[in-house]
Order: structure tokens, then sequence, then C-alpha cells
């Protein structure tokens, strides 16, 4: 294996630790990917991320055929991974938490509108609640495509949240910062309700905040061969 892929490899078992360490997500029930080349790495399915070394993570290509490589199968979520990176060349890395508030909200499948300027960091005036599927299921990859159109993130209903950066530094950071907004209106709506920020208000906030943010590349090296390929279906 490259040093450069195992550097990426290990950058995603360290942000799935960070993300568990700071209340973002609970055990092993989310996901991270992370794109490189034609490929994109992703964690293995039911292992605690202590136990995950970087050669245990799952390489999926992004062609037609969907072809995992490793010796740990991929996430069950592999496929709104796969559609997302398929659809959206921009997006580097994908984070998917079970976090309370998020969740909570996902649990009531409520959207969050524009409660906070920072909504628009997202890439419009709301985070949309995609529909509810069962969990790992085309059907439920579907739901996030359109949930995701022209955003950064979604919740999804009964489930948890979805995050998707240019890089994993900026999918994390953007995870944490729609937790911390879904916490927000979480405490409004505890307190009769939110007043919301109008369109003009919004495109305002758009224009301030286009180069905002962590802007470190992260590099997505070329995978080496792993020990199996499978089709995914």
């Amino acid at each position: 294996m490259e040093l450069e892929e195992y550097q990426l490899r290990q950058a995603i078992i360290d942000q799935c630790l960070w993300m568990n360490a700071k209340g973002l997500n609970q055990g092993n029930s989310g996901n991270i990917s992370a794109r490189y080349k034609n490929q994109l790495i992703i964690t293995p399915t039911a292992m605690a991320y202590e136990a995950m070394r970087p050669e245990m993570l799952a390489t999926i290509s992004l062609d037609d055929q969907a072809e995992w490589q490793g010796s740990h199968q991929p996430s069950s979520e592999w496929r709104f991974h796969y559609d997302l990176m398929r659809a959206r060349p921009e997006i580097g890395a994908i984070v998917h938490t079970h976090s309370t508030y998020a969740t909570s909200l996902a649990i009531t499948r409520r959207s969050i509108p524009a409660v906070h300027y920072m909504i628009a960091l997202f890439g419009g005036n709301d985070v949309r609640c995609a529909d509810y599927a069962t969990y790992g299921t085309q059907a439920l990859s579907n739901h996030v495509l359109v949930a995701m159109q022209d955003r950064k993130a979604c919740l999804l209903a009964n489930h948890g949240m979805l995050v998707a950066g240019e890089t994993l530094a900026k999918a994390m950071w953007l995870a944490s910062e729609l937790e911390t907004l879904a916490e927000q209106y979480y405490h409004a709506l505890q307190l009769g309700g939110a007043v919301i920020l109008s369109d003009e208000q919004m495109a305002e906030v758009q224009a301030k905040l286009a180069n905002y943010g962590l802007n470190q590349a992260l590099t997505n090296p070329e995978s080496a061969s792993t020990k199996s390929a499978t089709t995914l279906k």
C-alpha cells in the first residue's frame, strides 16, 4: 500500500474516533468515506472504530460495476456514498452519523429551515429531511439524492444525518456545524418556535460565506490492490 493511501485510510479512522469522542455518533452506527481517483475508501460494516486498521477499510470502484475490494465488506450504507460520489464529482468525502439532535429532528421528519445564517453553509436556505426507507437500500439512496440536490447535507427520516464535503476535514467540520444547528433548532422549538430568516437575508449571507470555512485540500491517492474483489448488488 502506498503511503498516501495509508494516510487517507488512517485519517478516516481518526475522524471516526473523533466523532464518537465528541458525541456526534455512538458505537459503530455511523460511517465515513473518502474519494480518490475513480474509487472511494469506506469504513467496513459492523466493526468497532477502535478495532479498525487502515488495511481493513474497503474500496469501491466508482464505475458501473460497483466492485468492492478489501478484506472486510464495506459499510451497509455504501449505496448512498457510491451514488452521491458518482452524481457529484465535487464531493471528496461523506460523513454519516446518528448524532442526537439531528436524529431527533429526523425522527419527527423535520427539515431544518433558515433558523440561523449558518444554514447557508450547506448550500441553500434549509437542510432537507430525506424520505424514509430501510437502511442500506437503494430506495434510501434514491431519497438521499433528491434531498441532497444543491445541498451539502440532509437529514435521514428516522435515521440520522449525512454531510458531504470537498475534503474529509471539511465534511467533518460541516457535520459538527450541522449538529450544533440541529441542537439550536431543537431548543428553539421548546421555546415556542423559531423566527426564520428571509430568502433575501439568506442570499446576502450566501454571498458573504462564499469563501468561508476550511479550505485545506486532502490528497486522495490512487488505491493499491487489496485482497478480494466482489461486485455489490
